[in-house]
């Protein structure tokens, strides 16, 4: 899926943090939040459940282009400004797009966006249970607190499932 196809996928949401480190730093903690949040066997075995195209990590690492986590491939990845990640299974066919900008002197600011297609009466009910549950909310807000723990030199953790 290239940019143009990101684009056309209707938008769902999007969320910002604000991270006291430069975009190298941030870059760095998200490709590392990106990579360990999705390596559980929970995410493994929802992959399976629901049949995600990428069930398992592969490619370059750190995070690059090519590079897959379990649910989802990297499409572009650009030092310092971000990284798209596409994944589709039986209900949806989505996009997760991180961009890094500046919001001040050291500070960065991350953005994750969310855009997703849920074909027909089964792609409907997915979408009510994860979006309209408020779970991917949650999801998405707690990889952002991990990249900015991470970032800022605090305790790595994971950002949850």
């Amino acid at each position: 899926m290239d940019f143009a196809e990101i684009l056309a996928l209707p938008h769902v949401d999007t969320h910002t943090a604000v991270v006291t480190a430069g975009p190298d730093a941030v870059r760095r903690a998200l490709v590392e939040v990106l990579d360990t949040s999705f390596s559980g066997r929970g995410a493994a075995g929802f992959a399976r459940l629901v049949g995600c195209a990428d069930r398992g990590a592969g490619g370059p690492r750190p995070l690059a282009e090519g590079s897959a986590v379990v649910g989802f491939r990297v499409a572009a990845a650009e030092p310092d400004r971000g990284l798209a990640l596409v994944g589709r299974h039986r209900f949806s066919s989505y996009a997760l797009v991180f961009r890094l900008d500046t919001a001040g002197t050291g500070r960065t600011r991350v953005q994750a966006q969310t855009r997703a297609r849920f074909p027909g009466p089964a792609g409907a009910v997915y979408r009510g249970l994860v979006i309209g549950t408020g779970g991917h909310r949650i999801a998405v807000q707690r990889m952002l607190s991990a990249v900015r723990r991470r970032a800022e030199g605090g305790r790595p953790g994971r950002s949850g499932r």
